[in-house]
């Protein structure tokens, strides 16, 4: 079969201490998991069952870049978030055996214009425009599950420009790590190459032009990101 042109390549993430990267099939987010940041955003954390978007592929930023301003917003936010690998298949998956699918973990940063997303929100509209865009989904160099270990009492935090601005524990997930890919797990047949963000901690806030963010969560590599001027 013959195509009319060639797409590139799906991105893919470097694995600490690896030469092989890690190729990205999909990227799944969950919102509001933790209840400090479901009330700043002025709703009420529950437990019934999280709920998730989408960011393409495409939306991939490594860790280190310096991006430009995004397009079509006045109100761009960070979102500091751990960020697990699917290794293996998942369907239907047991709370108790979600964790033998996870490849490893890393730093991620869920890039949201705000503004386009609470226009789409007050609308009932989809939320694709506040959320997946060009260098929306930033992640660090995956750490392998055995090194890292399970998520538990790690902190989490964020800086921009050397302020703290986000300062949580994992143990401030409302849903965990298995209950999030068991959930997941009996919508979609997860494969290796998922991705899957976690949620974020109160403090996100806006960014601006000359803005250094600095994302970290313990025993793993540091998630950086520099906002150069608008195009």
């Amino acid at each position: 079969m013959t195509k009319l042109f060639d797409l590139p390549a799906n991105p893919s993430v470097p694995v600490l201490g690896e030469a092989a990267r890690f190729p990205v099939r999909r990227i799944f987010c969950v919102g509001r998991n933790y209840a400090a940041h479901a009330k700043e955003m002025g709703f009420s954390p529950d437990k019934d069952a999280p709920f998730f978007f989408t960011k393409s592929p495409w939306a991939l930023c490594e860790s280190g870049a310096t991006i430009p301003y995004p397009l079509g917003t006045a109100n761009c936010h960070y979102e500091m978030e751990l960020v697990l690998a699917i290794g293996a298949p998942a369907f239907r998956i047991a709370e108790d055996d979600a964790l033998s699918v996870v490849y490893g973990y890393a730093c991620g940063l869920d890039m949201t214009r705000r503004d386009l997303q609470n226009a789409a929100r007050d609308q009932g509209r989809p939320w694709d425009f506040g959320k997946d865009f060009e260098n929306a989904a930033v992640i660090a160099p995956i750490t392998r599950a055995a090194d890292f270990g399970a998520a538990s009492d790690q902190a989490i935090r964020l800086t921009q420009n050397g302020a703290v601005k986000q300062d949580a524990s994992l143990t401030e997930l409302i849903f965990t790590v298995p209950e999030l890919i068991a959930y997941l797990s009996t919508f979609y047949h997860l494969e290796p190459g998922d991705l899957i963000y976690t949620g974020t901690p109160a403090g996100v806030g806006p960014i601006a032009a000359g803005d250094r963010l600095v994302g970290t969560i313990d025993g793993l590599t540091p998630v950086e990101l520099a906002i150069g001027a608008a195009e």
